[in-house]
Formats: structure tokens, C-alpha cells, sequence
């Protein structure tokens, strides 16, 4: 019988994660995380997938919606919510681990 993917919802999220190449962020354990800007016909998402990847520059070409809305920076200021380094806040949609895939919903709240 084949196994079923394991899904845990996370509670500890990464302190930061920095700007690391046109796609990628950094954690503060140096964990690549890839991230996707979701168009969800409302708020701002990123989708951020935290997979291990070969020490390898990933060129990709970037968008001007994403080089004009990522922030450089997101630093964990409260349980549930990030603030980035253009001073905006973004709630923590949803953070799970399923399988070897970590990944982490932010969307950019109405009010930043």
C-alpha cells in the first residue's frame, strides 16, 4: 500500500528571509526559498517553497511586477505576520511541511 504525503502545519517560521537572486530568498540558516507571486484577483500572495537546491546561481528572468513589489526584506515581527523592508505587513496565510517541500503563504495586509 502507498504511503499518503504527510502534511504538518508549522508554528516556527524563519526569523528573515533576504533577497538572494531575482527568485530566491535566504533564511537565516541560509535555506533557499523560491518564491512566486500568486494572482489571486485580490490581495498581493507570495508563495515561498523552501527546497534544497544545488549551491548553483538559478537564472531566471524576473518580471517587472516582481522587481517592483519584493521587498529586499522580511523580518518576523510577530507570530503571525512579517514585516518587509519597505515597511508593509504581510500575514502568514498558511506554513506547512509536506514531505521534503516547506512552504509558506504571505499575503500583503489591506491596511500597509
Amino acid at each position: 500500500m502507498a504511503e499518503l504525503p504527510s502534511k504538518v502545519h508549522l508554528t516556527s517560521h524563519p526569523i528573515y528571509l533576504s533577497m538572494h537572486g531575482p527568485l530566491m530568498y535566504e533564511d537565516e540558516n541560509e535555506r533557499p526559498w523560491l518564491h512566486f507571486v500568486m494572482d489571486t484577483g485580490g490581495d498581493l500572495q507570495v508563495r515561498l517553497c523552501q527546497m534544497n537546491l544545488p549551491s548553483v546561481d538559478i537564472e531566471l528572468t524576473t518580471s517587472p511586477l516582481i522587481s517592483n513589489t519584493m521587498p529586499l526584506m522580511w523580518t518576523l515581527h510577530i507570530s503571525s505576520q512579517y514585516l518587509d523592508s519597505m515597511g508593509r505587513f504581510w500575514r502568514i496565510m498558511h506554513h506547512v511541511m509536506e514531505d521534503d517541500m516547506e512552504e509558506m503563504i504571505l499575503e500583503l495586509m489591506d491596511d500597509s
